[in-house]
């Protein structure tokens, strides 16, 4: 077994120590490098607050409570990795591709994510160069504007607020509207959207990166993807339809990810909603519950054994909820992504 594979088993395995600055001054010249995907909605958009001498902030986590060492370099400044690379991309307005971020690993202005955590914990677990591709936007449910091709329609009967039943009729991939009441005619979304858009949109952006990797990661030598990132789910507790079929929606996009960036053998990670907890109850809970099901060590998807991977966030979310974004504490952040990574 190589260093490499030694280390990917052991990333999903549990914690491990490293050399916090290992590799910190290699490049990416000649090798390929390792890419990591992150999808899902707000909280893996990252709304952790830095700047401010303030509990919550990552300057104070840094600078004041002496946490993250490594995301600081000798003379107090924010570290800057050269052998991982963060690229961020989010669909504009107008539709297209915004690039928020394209850069070497350090921390900067505005708002931080998970990237910080995972990007130091993988960067010093590997050999060669990564690259951290963060392709998401806010406010998308797995259910519908994340519905991953060859997803079929379905009903789900419920009752309204009089208590009377009524069925839902919800549609297949790129089907429209989100749903509708059986023994009706169906309008069409009247803003252009299809069950699966945001799916297709981000991983058009992630693959449009990949296309143009010299733009993204200088130097390097082609790619392997190596990881998927999900981090979602508060849209989808809204709902009874969608959490309802959270597990199966799950499953789904794990294969479908797998097979549209051709990596059958690539990590997956998962993490919970931090409010998730046994006895919540709700769609919360069954959000989780999905969760936990599709973790290769609840032996339910005997494919998934070794290669997925659910980490439980609520301890990390100090008491905060990802509807709230965590009151925007950096901690929670970089503890959900240090645990991702390892």
């Amino acid at each position: 077994m190589t260093r490499m594979s030694r280390i990917g088993c052991a990333c999903l395995a549990g914690a491990l120590v490293f050399n916090p600055f290992a590799h910190a001054a290699e490049s990416a010249a000649g090798k390929k490098a390792r890419v990591f995907i992150l999808l899902g909605q707000s909280n893996m958009v990252g709304m952790g607050n830095i700047a401010g001498d303030k509990d919550g902030t990552l300057e104070h986590a840094t600078k004041t409570e002496k946490l993250y060492p490594y995301l600081l370099d000798g003379s107090g400044g924010w570290a800057e990795r050269n052998d991982v690379r963060y690229v961020q991309v989010m669909v504009g307005k107008g539709g297209g591709m915004n690039v928020l971020h394209n850069e070497p690993l350090k921390v900067g202005k505005g708002k931080i994510g998970v990237e910080y955590g995972f990007g130091h914990q993988v960067g010093n677990a590997l050999e060669e160069p990564v690259l951290i591709l963060k392709s998401c936007i806010g406010n998308r449910a797995l259910g519908w504007d994340l519905l991953p091709p060859g997803s079929e329609g379905y009903e789900y009967t419920t009752k309204d607020k009089t208590g009377r039943e009524v069925t839902w009729v919800h549609p297949p991939y790129k089907g429209t509207p989100e749903r509708w009441e059986k023994g009706t005619t169906p309008a069409p979304a009247n803003y252009g959207w299809y069950a699966g858009k945001q799916y297709d949109d981000d991983v058009g952006n992630a693959k449009k990166v990949l296309s143009e990797l010299g733009a993204y990661f200088p130097g390097a030598a082609g790619y392997e993807v190596a990881g998927f990132l999900w981090w979602q789910g508060e849209r989808d507790c809204g709902s009874e339809e969608h959490a309802s079929r959270y597990e199966q929606n799950l499953v789904a996009v794990i294969k479908s990810l797998r097979k549209d960036f051709d990596a059958p053998q690539a990590k997956f990670v998962i993490a919970t909603l931090g409010e998730a907890k046994k006895g919540v109850g709700g769609n919360t809970e069954k959000v989780m519950d999905a969760m936990m099901a599709v973790d290769g060590k609840s032996g339910k998807y005997a494919e998934f054994k070794g290669n997925v991977a659910t980490v439980y966030t609520h301890e990390m979310a100090r008491g905060g909820s990802g509807n709230a974004h965590y009151g925007g504490n950096a901690k929670v952040y970089v503890d959900v992504g240090e645990a991702m990574g390892k």
